[in-house]
């Protein structure tokens, strides 16, 4: 009877953290996640920056309209939620077939001090050849988190070295430069790619 009931206990306990988890889950990451900064992001034709891509090549927001576009912060030393973040994409794209190649696809540094252009050709290459990596002053990598309304700040480490803590989301905008939604860090893929056809979708509509 004791061991029943602990198996009772056990089992409820399971439940409760469980739900727990779901909810910190829809609170955090998933689909019940604030945006950014608590304020939406601008369209891309109102945001004025200016970056190097991975190929040395010089960017900004005007080369994103035209085609629907996913956009992410992060650095290359990031341990786990940037290749996480940018696998998960790999996978989307893998999924879309040939309309991956209809979007533009940018991973975009917070740690300009050490993600050079060099350091980001060599990063973006272990993920899909569709995401490009966009680089530049540290001024600019500001203009153009204000823009997204992202975040990141750099933070002290044991050792005299810095990590950087940024916005894990990932931006979804329509052809015309007007956001779409956001796609949550940890987001299945089952609520992420219908999420992107849908971007797909509106760019063909508007072009109709």
């Amino acid at each position: 009877m004791q061991r029943r009931q602990l198996l009772l206990y056990g089992a409820a306990g399971a439940g409760v953290l469980g739900l727990t988890l779901f909810v910190g889950w829809w609170r955090v990451d998933g689909p019940g996640a604030p945006e950014p900064k608590g304020q939406r992001p601008l369209p891309l034709s109102a945001m004025e920056f200016r970056l190097t891509d991975h190929e040395e090549n010089e960017v900004g927001p005007g080369n994103l309209i035209g085609r629907p576009t996913m956009v992410f912060f992060g650095f290359t030393y990031c341990p786990d939620v940037c290749p996480t973040t940018l696998s998960d994409i790999s996978g989307w794209l893998e999924e879309l077939g040939d309309e991956a190649s209809e979007m533009n696809v940018v991973f975009i540094t917070v740690d300009p001090e050490r993600d050079t252009v060099e350091a980001m050709a060599e990063y973006v290459g272990y993920f899909h050849p569709v995401i490009r990596g966009w680089t530049g002053p540290e001024d600019q990598i500001a203009r153009a988190a204000e823009g997204f309304r992202a975040s990141f700040e750099r933070v002290p480490t044991e050792g005299g070295g810095y990590t950087m803590n940024h916005t894990a989301g990932v931006f979804l905008f329509d052809a015309e430069g007007e956001l779409v939604t956001m796609i949550d860090y940890h987001e299945p893929r089952e609520f992420a790619v219908p999420k992107i056809r849908r971007a797909l979708t509106e760019d063909v509509e508007g072009a109709t």
